[in-house]
């Protein structure tokens, strides 16, 4: 498999160790964004000592405490020939970080990747990425099986490619000496604890991303300046060194460098296409949905040509947004309809060919019989939704909120039931701004006329889309006299006046 050539550049937005970014941009524009922030617990490839809180026999798994109070989930399946009991202690490692309101997923298939390699505790066998070339796998596979440790299982990384035997015997030592390191901790400390934390931020992007389409490497973080000189300076080919630099600038990083913008719409539901066309993205628990419309785009005289022409344009653009919101798991597509085989099997070719750069794995199914193009994606980590936004406390994550006329017919019939109750003269309302908006003027007069009261509304920006409450009523001077004293609180000191009766 040959990758599609590239000018690859890596940003590093480091200097605030609360939230320390990397974004990589391939031909000019931004195709991955990787996120660590300091309170961030649990990170994928952290290994733990653990201790096994509860067994579930129906479900084949266990939950182990990793300490602070967090649990994580084991699969059994997944346990090397070991009876796993409650109050047992076993070392783990974070195969999938928490997300979604779903806790950590764990394994006691430890694996420790290096540059080159990575080393497996208690395997018995080689392994070579998929992406190396056939004729290369065979090589690289007797290299590993001649200096694999007893004991120990090896997969040989992309990266090996091309790389003599002394550098993978390198990796072997030092990947065996932090493995002799990891069992020394889990010897002398107790259970739930930490064991081991895999790299920093910008090192594992550099361990697993730095390739020779790398030609830029810019950071603001003057120690991360320093580690990516070492790290490139140790493992790229000495004719062919990216350009590493400190950032240095009045404006930030990201800014600089046009980060920031494409960031701002990352997570826009639709993506305009270069063409006028666009995309609808919508996730769900279970699947991601992406729908492809011609929208401004009108091609020219031939509609199969203009339909290929968008549904390919389309094909390119999912690849990346997929890649730059990290989602993975079960994609459907819907593009724009074809009738002709032979346009069906040049999208379904063009689909196969843009992941070809993407680290994840992904594997096109083909049409369905409804005219929809099912394909997968391997999960690596946390999605862009999961990491930068929450739950709506508006409308618990659903998407819709009550229309306006519906809140405002529930708060007349509440309304109607104080004034049946206790017969006030005035009532001060308070309802969140939008809301109150809708009611004030023609609404407003109506229901006094027909309830037989005076009606005050106050707005409040911090009160949720749908609640509402009383805040006074009674006689008209009481009500009045409340809305006054709760607007002189405010900077504008509005005053509400009447009429004497």
């Amino acid at each position: 498999m040959v990758n599609e050539p590239v000018e690859k550049k890596i940003f590093a937005n480091c200097i605030d160790p609360e939230e320390m970014r990397v974004a990589i941009v391939e031909n000019g524009r931004l195709v991955e964004l990787f996120v660590d922030r300091l309170w961030d617990s649990q990170r994928t490839g952290d290994i733990y000592k653990a201790r096994v809180d509860s067994v579930l026999p129906g479900m084949n798994a266990a939950f182990v405490d990793l300490g602070q109070g967090r649990n994580a989930f084991l699969y059994l399946a997944e346990v090397k020939s070991m009876k796993i009991e409650k109050g047992q202690e076993i070392v783990v490692q974070i195969s999938r970080a928490a997300r979604k309101g779903k806790g950590a997923r764990v394994t006691t298939r430890i694996s420790l990747p290096g540059r080159y390699l990575v080393l497996v505790p208690g395997g018995n066998d080689v392994g070579v990425s998929r992406k190396i070339a056939s004729e290369e796998r065979e090589h690289l596979r007797a290299i590993g099986r001649k200096i694999r440790p007893e004991g120990f299982g090896l997969i040989v990384r992309t990266a090996a490619v091309g790389t003599d035997e002394e550098f993978l015997l390198k990796d072997v030592s030092e990947l065996l000496s932090t493995w002799k390191e990891i069992e020394h901790e889990a010897s002398r400390q107790n259970a739930p604890c930490l064991l081991y934390q895999d790299m920093g931020l910008l090192g594992k992007v550099l361990r697993d991303e730095l390739d020779e389409f790398v030609t830029e490497i810019v950071t603001d973080s003057e120690e991360e300046f320093y580690l990516a000189q070492k790290y490139v300076e140790r493992f790229c080919n000495k004719e062919s060194l990216p350009h590493v630099s400190l950032h240095r600038g009045k404006i930030p990083l990201f800014e600089m460098y046009g980060i920031e913008n494409e960031l701002s719409t990352a997570l826009d539901r639709k993506v305009w296409l270069g063409s006028g066309a666009y995309l609808v993205i919508d996730q769900t628990e279970a699947l991601t949905v992406i729908d492809v419309n011609t929208g401004k785009y009108v091609g020219d005289k031939d509609l199969r040509r203009t339909v290929l022409k968008t549904n390919i344009e389309a094909a390119e653009e999912i690849a990346r947004q997929l890649r730059l919101r990290a989602i993975g798991g079960i994609v459907v597509v819907d593009f724009i309809d074809m009738g002709n085989e032979e346009d069906q099997h040049a999208l379904l070719e063009r689909l196969e060919e843009v992941f070809k750069n993407d680290r994840c794995k992904a594997k096109v199914f083909g049409l369905t019989q409804l005219g929809l193009v099912e394909l997968t994606r391997k999960r690596a980590r946390s999605d862009m939704r999961a990491t930068f936004t929450r739950g709506c406390p508006f409308c618990g994550g659903t998407g819709q909120v009550l229309r306006e006329e519906a809140i405002s017919a529930s708060i007349k019939r509440f309304l109607r039931k104080v004034v049946k109750s206790s017969a006030p003269e005035a009532i001060l309302l308070e309802a969140s701004s939008a809301i109150a908006d809708f009611i004030h003027g023609s609404i407003q007069k109506q229901w006094e006329e027909q309830m037989g009261i005076k009606l005050f509304i106050m707005p409040n920006s911090k009160m949720a889309w749908d609640k509402y409450r009383i805040e006074a009523q009674g006689n008209l001077q009481q009500v009045l006299h409340r809305v006054n004293l709760l607007k002189e609180r405010e900077a504008g000191c509005v005053v509400y006046r009447t009429d004497p009766a």
